[in-house]
This record gives C-alpha cells, structure tokens and sequence, in this order.
C-alpha cells in the first residue's frame, strides 16, 4: 500500500509560478513510476506529466515547456514545478503512483492516488 499527499497549491495570477509536491509512503517509492492529472471541473481528469522510475519523462502537450517533473527518492517526494501558469491550467492535481512500466499517460494504469490539491489561476 502506497499512500500519496499532495501539497503546494494555490492561487496565483497568470504567468505565475508554483510547485506541488507529493510525498509518499512506504519503502519502495523507487519501483514507481508516479504522474501527475489534473481535473478541471465539468472535465475529465487529464494526463500531465509522468515520471518512470528510472527518471524518464513524459508531458502533455498543453505543458511542455512550461512544468518539470522530478523525483528525490531519498525522500520518497515528486515534484511539479509549474511555471508561466495560465488560466486554463486551473484545476484540481492529483498525483499517483503505478507499479507498471507502462502507461505513463494512462489513468488507469496507476495504482494509488492522492487526494488532490487545488490550483487556480487568474487573469
């Protein structure tokens, strides 16, 4: 069992800055790979970028560029790193962690998630 928790969101005015993190439990944070989505509301929860765990990554379109992921697995913590924001990055993020070396973008390929943290973006 895996539990993951979110921190880091916020509010912040377009082209702003901000940087979730997602701590997890457990000893073997190393042998997940873990993703970030996001849901905005009326919305399917969406892909946003993914980390393997050999630190290979993976974004969606609508991010690159602007967002980094990362990993300390000394610390058993994720990062987003969320630059540039814009409104339309509005929503609430969830990380997860997937035990299987596939489907990085996949939303069901992951195994545990956080409870989400919400971010808002203003004009």
């Amino acid at each position: 069992q895996v539990q993951l928790v979110e921190s880091g969101g916020g509010s912040v005015q377009a082209g702003g800055s901000l940087r979730l993190s997602c701590a997890a439990s457990g000893r073997t944070f190393s042998s997940y790979g873990m993703g970030w989505f996001r849901q905005a509301p009326g919305k399917e929860r969406e892909f946003v970028v993914a980390i393997s765990r050999s630190g290979g990554t993976y974004y969606a379109d609508s991010v690159k560029g602007r967002f980094t992921i990362s990993r300390d697995n000394a610390e058993s913590t994720v990062y987003l790193q969320m630059n540039s924001l814009k409104p339309e990055d509005t929503a609430v993020y969830y990380c997860a962690a997937r035990k299987s070396i596939m489907g990085a973008r996949i939303r069901d390929a992951y195994d545990y998630w956080g409870q989400g943290t919400q971010v808002t973006v203003s004009s």
